[in-house]
């Protein structure tokens, strides 16, 4: 009867600690939750106030800020949907593009850019466009410079799109996008790489997109090899191939606290 008693007692303490466990891991990750959502409303905040208060001068300074008002409105609704403390974090990094392009238009129309910003994801890697570039592909012409012009307007921070890197500058038009919806670039990106960046200084052409190539290569084998034996076939080959192959920036951490207002 003792020993009956004493192993009640047992499994009693032993369910009031996982109770316990339980209520305390709920209460850190609702604290992480907060504290992260807190972050993302400051960096959200920040953006809203440049996006409505600023009107660009020129086209080049426009559509830097047509293309920050799409992350404040990105962000917004990330916000609403957040429910984890990585959720929000994206929240953050969506808003802090958006302060990027805010940067570039405020340097289109020639008054100070404010602070610097920490890096995004990838951004050091891709480096950032160094001269003027004029190239044709596949009867198509395409620029880039470091500076805004009336053909180069479009900005993009620098980064990695679809798992290859695209520099910091201004382009004649936003050829990545694509890749940045779709998650993977089109047949003709090598060439265009290959023409836009080439012997260009300070960008990770070469090294990086080669890799993004060498990558997307080694899921196909996979996606390949998996289907020819006894593992699904021709459906786990592409769903293998194809869902892993895609590119991801992931989340962004850190403390931006340090950092002042626009």
């Amino acid at each position: 009867m003792e020993g009956m008693i004493l192993t009640l007692v047992v499994l009693v303490l032993i369910a009031a600690g996982v109770v316990w466990l339980l209520r305390q891991r709920a209460a850190t990750q609702a604290r992480e939750l907060e504290d992260a959502k807190s972050e993302a409303r400051r960096w959200v905040e920040r953006l809203g106030g440049q996006v409505l208060n600023l009107v660009g001068t020129d086209e080049a300074s426009k559509q830097a800020l047509a293309d920050a008002a799409e992350r404040y409105n990105a962000a917004g609704s990330q916000m609403e949907q957040a429910r984890s403390a990585a959720q929000a974090r994206q929240v953050t990094e969506t808003a802090y593009e958006g302060l990027y392009y805010v940067r570039a238009a405020r340097t289109a129309m020639g008054i100070d850019p404010g602070p610097d910003l920490p890096p995004l994801p990838g951004q050091q890697r891709a480096g950032a466009v160094s001269e003027d570039r004029d190239v044709e592909v596949e009867g198509r012409a395409y620029s880039a410079s470091p500076a805004p012009s009336e053909r180069n307007r479009h900005y993009y921070p620098g980064g990695m799109v679809a798992g290859r890197p695209v520099p910091r500058g201004w382009y004649s038009e936003p050829w990545w996008r694509p890749a940045l919806v779709a998650g993977a670039w089109g047949v003709g990106s090598m060439l265009l790489f290959s023409a836009m960046f080439s012997g260009m200084s300070g960008v990770a052409y070469a090294e990086g997109f080669g890799d993004g190539m060498a990558y997307d290569d080694a899921q196909g084998d996979v996606g390949s090899d998996m289907g020819g034996d006894d593992m699904g076939g021709d459906d786990m080959g592409g769903d293998m191939g194809g869902d892993v192959g895609g590119g991801d920036f992931g989340d962004l951490g850190g403390d931006f606290g340090g950092f002042g207002d626009f």
